[in-house]
Order: C-alpha cells, then sequence, then structure tokens
C-alpha cells in the first residue's frame, strides 16, 4: 500500500525533457548573443582603484625633491612636516573627541585613574612559589582540597613550582589559602 502512494507521488513530479538539447548557459554580459565565434573582452584592470582618474607622471623636479628628502637623516625628515604647515599656512588639525572611547593608558590624569582600578581588583590568583621538600607530601593534599583535583595532577601542579593554583578567587578566599599553604610549609602569593 505504501509503494503504490510513493510510486503515484513519484509520478507527479515533472520531469525535465532529456531528448531535447539543453539551453543552459552561464550569465556572460560581454559575450554578443548572436556571434558564437566572438571572443570575451580583455579590460585592463588597475592595481589599485583612483577615484580622481589617472594622474599625469611627476615632474622630474618632484622626483629630485623626493630624492632629496628619502637622502636625509631621520632626524631632518621628522622636521620639514612642522615646516610645511608653517611655510604654506596650513590650518592646524584639531585634536578627535575621545569621550566614551576605551584607548588603553594614557598619560596624565588618565594614569590616575587606572590605578584607582587596580586598587578595584576583585578577582585574584593564587601562585605556589615555593614550597618545602620535606612538606612536598602536605602540600599537595592541601591543594587538593581547594582545587577538586586529582592526587596525579595535585602532584603535577605543585611540582612545576611556579604555577597559578587558583583563579579568579576573592581576596578573602586568596588571603585563605595562603595561610594555609603557609601553615602546612609552602609559599603562595596573590596576583
Amino acid at each position: 500500500m505504501r509503494f503504490t502512494h510513493l510510486s503515484r507521488l513519484i509520478s507527479r513530479i515533472p520531469r525535465h525533457d532529456t531528448s531535447r538539447a539543453l539551453q543552459c548557459r552561464a550569465f556572460q554580459a560581454d559575450v554578443v548573443s548572436g556571434d558564437s565565434k566572438a571572443k570575451p573582452k580583455r579590460y585592463k584592470i588597475p592595481q589599485f582603484y583612483d577615484p580622481y582618474g589617472p594622474r599625469p607622471p611627476p615632474s622630474e623636479k618632484i622626483i629630485q625633491l623626493a630624492e632629496q628628502i628619502g637622502a636625509l637623516p631621520e632626524e631632518e625628515r621628522s622636521q620639514i612636516m612642522p615646516m610645511l604647515v608653517e611655510r604654506l599656512k596650513l590650518p592646524k588639525l584639531q585634536s578627535i573627541s575621545t569621550d566614551g572611547l576605551d584607548l588603553g593608558q594614557q598619560d596624565g590624569a588618565a594614569g590616575v585613574q587606572v590605578e584607582e582600578k587596580k586598587a578595584e581588583k576583585t578577582a585574584f590568583d593564587v601562585k605556589l612559589e615555593k614550597f618545602d621538600a620535606a612538606a612536598k607530601i602536605k602540600v599537595i593534599k592541601e591543594v587538593r582540597t581547594f582545587t577538586n583535583l586529582g592526587l596525579k595532577e595535585a602532584k603535577d601542579l605543585v611540582e612545576k613550582v611556579p604555577a597559578v593554583l587558583k583563579q579568579g578567587v576573592t581576596k578573602e578566599e586568596a588571603n585563605e589559602i595562603i595561610e594555609k599553604l603557609k601553615a602546612v610549609g609552602g609559599v603562595a602569593i596573590m596576583e
């Protein structure tokens, strides 16, 4: 019953007549439809786009001037632009407002704000710096208590000192961990 239903659905699907030649052709704007032997046009594509069109080549005087500027030492080249601005009486560039943009650390008052942000740090990392060789087993057990690592993972972590034991903890938690490690013979710091 299902097979007959499926065969009826398949018979209703329109089929292309494959006995006729297929007339499928990709879009080619530069081929003339009437001339089958015509070759496509070849366009000369510039290496870069210039919205103002082609420019005449620089004069010999400009080429010599560019060579002279290129031969100057770096110190003298840095003095050219300010002198041209002064001589040609070009307008001074206005500073762009950067309000609301985070541009990273800058000199002056912004440096004070960065220092305030460092003081407000809430997440700390606890890093094991060193430990007594005799207290290695105690340190491994203590590391296992607050990292939820297995014995082998905790041992590997302790052996590759200095290593970050826990990341993103509060200052109180970090101090507790440091005190516990100090009690069993390890030296840890808070970053």
